[in-house]
């Protein structure tokens, strides 16, 4: 029997996630989905850029997740696209990001969602807000490394 290709691992990114925050720690978790769901992260119908992680009952949700419905998987059900999704982590894991979110300035933002062993996991990291000068000082490393990779493709012609 043939194997199935392996699709691409990586489901969504938010890139500006990193521009916003230091990220301090990184965790993985598990999402719950619907059917529907699943379908439209396969064709690559998702928007994590406006995600937020919250704690509420001793239980991570994520909040802000966009995945839009295919018309052809969603016919029979009534999708909403930006449902809250639940997060599954280890009960310790979850008490200690308590703690740490309680602490000033610290925030739980989704980074990415990606594809582990057939099932759909969300890196979550534990983040510090950035201040406008280290925003700042993050476009003008990027913007010099650009010049540097310019001037390095000049040189090399």
């Amino acid at each position: 029997m043939a194997k199935k290709p392996e699709t691409a691992s990586r489901i969504a990114d938010n890139k500006k996630a990193a521009f916003n925050y230091f990220f301090e720690e990184r965790f993985e978790a598990g999402l719950v989905l619907e059917g529907w769901e699943v379908k439209s992260l396969r064709e690559g119908k998702v928007q994590l850029t406006d995600g937020y992680v919250v704690i509420r009952n001793g239980e991570l949700f994520i909040i802000g997740l966009q995945i839009n419905p295919l018309h052809t998987a969603s016919s029979h059900v009534n999708p909403d696209h930006v449902r809250t999704k639940k997060l599954l982590m280890h009960k310790a894991e979850i008490k200690r990001l308590i703690g740490k979110v309680e602490q000033k300035g610290y925030t739980l933002v989704p980074i990415n969602l990606h594809w582990k062993a057939g099932k759909v996991k969300c890196d979550v990291a534990l983040a510090k807000g950035k201040a406008e000068h280290d925003k700042r000082d993050t476009i003008k490393d990027r913007e010099g490394k650009r010049e540097v990779e310019r001037a390095m493709k000049d040189r090399n012609r």
